[in-house]
């Protein structure tokens, strides 16, 4: 029964012995059915205290998340056992800090390590490079071809001296491929084109040791003459961030160097192989206990941030705390906490008292993973009220429901059907993926909502008789055209007429499937489905009053009862239930094959003349020999019922407001009364008599009095004007239902029937490209788009239409302190 109505919470006041406050606190955690209050909201944060242990955790946390990082980076699986481990005791923080410590220091030192021996490796890359491409350079400097080059580095004359006393100098370095055209231009600016430049490309990328990122190089010489234009070259490689290296003039000399170097970096590469060694290894027993790790420290963060809620007694020996509980729990919270005294070694019990409070309590809900997406959409609206009637039970029904009526289609709700019966049969696989799409997880996280809205699609869709907008011919037509002697399906286009063509046998099952094909098939849905919308909006929104009174009675607000529910359902039940009244009279009263006595269907009134006749006071007109009125005496009864609700208006306007005055007005003679005689005690009895027989609650005893006649005000306009436009809004029902209907068919007959029609022998491949398009398009818009357009036009009709009848929705929701809460929302914060 907690479904229906929101669990009895309890305010109660905890006392802890400081030993065994850390073991009964873990214990309500592995229970979650305690929601702690703060007892210090005016204390800073940094000077509870409980400070120094959290914020321990939290460096222990870093720690972890570093650990976790450089894992992810190396690729390596963390192993997640799924276990529940238990809280570890204060005594083990210390072992978890050092080995934390332990791990980071080593780990930070092996990369440290690593980056070194990685970048001394790219210098030796690079240089090996550079001596290779440098060969080539001053291959083609010593080509007499390039005497052109020469003579405008070192001029004619000192060509001509032989390069003796005028030698050409150079510089020879790596740079990063994308700076090589901005780098050559400012060369050739800053040194006036006195400079010689070739660059050559690393084929290989090379490994960047800081962020482990491959990069592409090119390795450079530049040739100069004097030492002027070898500073300027040097300052623009360095701006450049290029890296120079040393390069001998001699080819035995780079020869040798280079053997160097290929020695080198033999060298280095079995010691960064080593070192690469070592660090998987310590990832990789990381990885295995990290998962652990993280939920050990998390509970204990958990646990003393709890704790610094908690206020301390004169004799810093005890610890008070209050929280909300379930009162069908409070056995298992005196179990929890027993075990935690026997945890920590205590010899004191803990004391658990329930505490009286006027404080409104959360509102807390027992749910599955059924019930729980329908609660999920009415606390979309607003939290319930503690103790109030819950919507979320009778949405079970109600919102599929009124999703079908506006998505009947057979084949389109089994679509739906067949998908979220997939999730559901899959969901433990689909829960395990923990996708991050936040589409796929509203999908999922409404799977069961889903199945009833399909399911319940499905049986509006057989009711209407449309699967893909066609009709299922099962039990065979009861129309027929005897003129002709055939069925009526063999003709293109008729006009049924149900006194000529009609067998006076209904289709077993929804509509017969003939009124596919007949010329007023708009005509007649277009009635039908808009007198069953108003149908079901006038029992929906009368069963929302219905539930009005439940809350009344629950609460023992009579004078609500008297002022609110009666004439509410008054004014209600004769207006627009009197509507539906009509409609059924009309259907059983008025048929095709009706005698001449003003009962065929062409003397069948129009209700909605009649109803807006009814509330004008106007009499109706006789047209020829057919009667205005639908039975004897009609207009009088209407004119009764017309009167009386109108009465109901200022009934609910101005009785409440009267009554209270009326009861306040007593309450205070008697006050005096019972003070003059001096009888304080008695005073305090009689004050506690009345709040307790006080008709309208603590609410309206506390507001006032003009306060209440403005809100009873604004709440009969709301509700008078409201039972109008709620009415009619529940005429989406028809709207959507017909333009579902239709788009269904624009999309078979503009579309499908292209490739069906098809006779050559490119048909088949033909039917099969417009079947294609014609089940994405099904899927894209009718599925899809008119299912989202839908299920909004439901959810509105329940928030406003249903819920305004009796739910107040100015709850909040109960958030106890639970584990599994703490570690799901981290984990989800991580993804």
């Amino acid at each position: 029964m907690s479904l229906f109505r929101s669990e009895e919470m309890a305010l109660c006041q905890l006392f802890l012995q400081s030993e065994a406050a850390y073991a009964c606190v873990s214990e309500l955690g592995e229970l979650g059915l305690a929601q702690f209050r703060d007892l210090n909201p005016f204390v800073n944060a940094f000077q509870r205290k409980f400070v120094n242990e959290v914020r321990r955790c939290d460096e222990m946390e870093r720690k972890l998340r570093y650990l976790e990082k450089e894992i992810k980076k190396d690729g390596i699986p963390m192993l997640d056992s799924g276990e529940n481990v238990e809280a570890p005791q204060p005594r083990e923080m210390i072992d978890l800090e050092a080995t934390f410590e332990k791990l980071e220091n080593e780990l930070r030192e092996v990369n440290q390590n690593a980056e070194a021996l990685k970048r001394n490796y790219l210098e030796l890359t690079e240089l090996k490079h550079i001596l290779r491409k440098t060969q080539v350079f001053f291959d083609e400097m010593a080509d007499p071809s390039r005497e052109d080059e020469q003579v405008n580095l070192l001029g004619e004359e000192g060509l001509r001296a032989g390069g003796q006393s005028l030698k050409l100098g150079f510089v020879a370095g790596v740079i990063l491929r994308e700076r090589i055209p901005p780098f050559e231009r400012m060369l050739w600016r800053a040194c006036r084109g006195n400079v010689f430049l070739r660059q050559a490309e690393i084929d290989t990328p090379l490994e960047d040791p800081t962020t482990s990122d491959q990069v592409y190089k090119s390795v450079f010489i530049i040739f100069f003459q004097g030492d002027q234009l070898k500073i300027r070259v040097k300052k623009i490689c360095e701006g450049f961030r290029a890296t120079l290296y040393p390069c001998p003039e001699t080819p035995n000399d780079r020869r040798e160097m280079a053997v160097g170097v290929m020695t080198r970096i033999e060298d280095l590469n079995t010691v960064l192989s080593q070192t690469q060694d070592h660090r998987h290894r310590v990832l990789v027993a990381a990885a295995k206990s990290i998962k652990i790790w993280f939920t050990k420290v998390r509970k204990i963060k958990a646990i003393y941030h709890t704790l610094n809620l908690f206020n301390l007694d004169v004799t810093q020996k005890c610890l008070i705390a209050e929280c909300w509980v379930p009162v069908s729990d409070l056995e298992a919270i005196h179990l929890a906490l027993r075990r935690g005294t026997e945890r920590s070694g205590s010899s004191v019990p803990p004391i658990l008292n329930r505490m009286e409070t006027r404080e409104v309590p959360p509102t807390y809900f027992r749910l599955n993973k059924f019930t729980k997406g329908f609660q999920m959409l009415i606390d979309a609206y607003g939290v319930g009220t503690y103790r109030e009637a819950n919507p979320a039970p009778y949405a079970i029904i109600t919102f599929p429901f009124l999703f079908a009526v506006m998505f009947g289609d057979f084949g389109h709700g089994l679509i739906m059907t067949l998908f979220a019966l997939w999730m559901v049969m899959n969901e433990k696989p689909l829960i395990a993926k923990k996708s991050t799409s936040e589409i796929w997880n509203i999908f999922f996280g409404g799977r069961y909502i889903i199945l009833l809205m399909g399911f319940f699609s499905m049986y509006t869709g057989l009711i209407y008789n449309d699967f893909f907008s066609k009709s299922l011919n099962l039990f065979g037509s009861q129309w027929f055209v005897p003129q002709k002697s055939m069925y009526i399906f063999k003709e293109k286009d008729v006009m049924l007429d149900p006194k000529n063509a009609y067998a006076n046998s209904p289709y077993p099952i929804g509509l017969d499937p003939v009124w596919q094909v007949a010329d007023n098939k708009i005509n007649f849905l277009n009635a039908y489905k808009m007198k069953v919308s108003i149908i079901i909006g006038v029992c929906h929104m009368i069963f929302g009053v219905m539930m009005s009174l439940w809350n009344h009675m629950f609460f023992r607000k009579k004078i609500n009862i008297l002022c609110d529910f009666v004439p509410q359902i008054i004014f209600m039940t004769f207006i627009f239930f009197y509507l539906v009244l009509l409609v059924f009279h009309k259907w059983v009263a008025y048929y095709a094959t009706g005698d001449d006595e003003g009962l065929g269907p062409h003397c069948a009134p129009s209700i909605l003349i009649t109803f807006i006749n009814m509330v004008l006071f106007k009499n109706g007109e006789k047209i020829g020999e057919c009667e205005p009125y639908m039975y004897g005496g009609q207009q009088g009864f209407q004119k009764f019922l017309v009167v009386i609700a109108v009465l109901c208006i200022p009934w609910m306007l101005a009785g409440k407001p009267y009554l209270i005055y009326k009861y306040r007005q007593l309450q205070h003679q008697q006050f005096t009364n019972v003070s003059t005689a001096g009888l304080t005690e008695e005073s305090d009895q009689v004050q506690m008599a009345n709040g307790a027989a006080a008709p309208s609650g603590d609410h309206e005893e506390n507001e006032k009095m003009e306060d209440i006649v403005i809100h009873q005000a604004i709440h009969t306009i709301e509700y008078v004007l409201g039972c109008v436009s709620n009415t009619a809004s529940y005429l989406r029902l028809w709207a959507l239902s017909l333009a579902h209907a239709q788009l269904s068919e624009v999309l078979w007959g503009m579309v499908l029937r292209l490739g069906l029609q098809s006779g050559s022998w490119f048909g088949g491949v033909f039917l099969f490209m417009i079947f294609a398009a014609w089940a994405c398009l099904t899927l894209a818009i009718l599925v899809l788009m008119e299912g989202l357009s839908a299920f909004l036009h439901t959810l509105r009709l329940h928030w406003v239409e249903f819920q305004n009848k009796f739910y107040q929705g100015a709850g909040y929701p109960f958030s106890p302190f639970s584990f599994d809460t703490i570690l799901e929302t981290a984990q989800n914060v991580e993804e």
